[in-house]
């Protein structure tokens, strides 16, 4: 009677276990459909690459070989982590992930959202010295076919290929940054291209960024060949440059820190995701 009696009681446990697997089953369940929503939008997305991850950008990418590679890319992201040459070699595949899949997309439209809200938001005098400022690489212009096979920053930078690539002019062009383009030019604010390429770049550079619809900028601005300061000096000289010839910058983009760094900045600066390369 007793062994009945055990048996009876185990198997209400394990009716009871199975129905609530099965509510815990619909309440984790339940975000499939945005995720499937989210997979279908990104799949539609204009393309930056070609290449496609087999993985996400976390799970067990997410650390390799003691190094913490999302933690490492959030200090990156916040200028914590500062001064570096390349991504640990451990986060090379962390890194490709990120940027290849939907993760560096999804960061990217959170920060153009806001700074077409903030757009929005202006109140504009309407006297055409109103301007905006956008760096290139990996703001208008992706270089992602160029570091897809170059180690996504894990190998030293090689100038010489680089400059190779930057010369054919064949960049595509970052989706989410183009939107902010074009809504500018939409409600009058001049576009200005601020890079810390140089001066024997500039053929090759337009023609780019005309090529992947960036046209009707105010200007393009690119390092003289003699400069010997950092890209800090650099563009922060021609942003008050720009200030000196009684135009007013009302927003400031670019991917890394030195974009939008040091006086003048601009009414409002916003940081695009850049975890492949620093510059100071």
């Amino acid at each position: 009677m007793a062994m009945a009696t055990k048996m009876l009681l185990l198997l209400a446990a394990v009716a009871l276990l199975v129905a609530s697997s099965g509510a815990w089953e619909i309440n984790i369940h339940m975000p499939t459909s945005v995720a499937t929503v989210t997979a279908m939008e990104e799949a539609m997305a204009p393309i930056i690459h070609a290449l496609r991850p087999m993985l996400g950008s976390g799970g067990q990418l997410g650390s390799r070989a003691g190094v913490a590679c999302d933690s490492w890319r959030l200090g990156v992201e916040a200028h914590n982590v500062r001064d570096w040459k390349t991504v640990p070699a451990s986060c090379e595949g962390y890194v490709g992930h990120y940027m290849l899949g939907g993760h560096y997309r999804r960061d990217s439209k959170l920060v153009i959202d806001q700074a077409i809200s903030y757009v929005d938001s202006l109140k504009l005098a309407g006297n055409g010295k109103e301007v905006w400022v956008f760096d290139v690489d990996e703001t208008t212009l992706s270089n992602l076919p160029y570091y897809a096979t170059h180690g996504f920053g894990a190998t030293p930078y090689n100038w010489t290929s680089f400059q190779e690539y930057a010369r054919q002019a064949s960049a595509p062009a970052l989706p989410e940054t183009k939107r902010l383009y074009n809504k500018l030019l939409s409600v009058g604010i001049k576009p200005v291209i601020l890079t810390g390429r140089r001066e024997a770049q500039r053929t090759a550079t337009i023609t780019n960024l005309r090529r992947q619809g960036f046209s009707g900028s105010m200007a393009v601005l690119l390092k003289p060949a003699e400069f010997k300061g950092s890209s800090v000096t650099f563009k922060s000289g021609e942003r008050q440059k720009l200030l000196d010839a009684g135009y007013v910058i009302v927003g400031n983009i670019g991917d890394q820190w030195s974009d939008i760094l040091g006086t003048p900045e601009g009414a409002r600066t916003f940081k695009l995701p850049d975890p492949m390369y620093y510059i100071g």
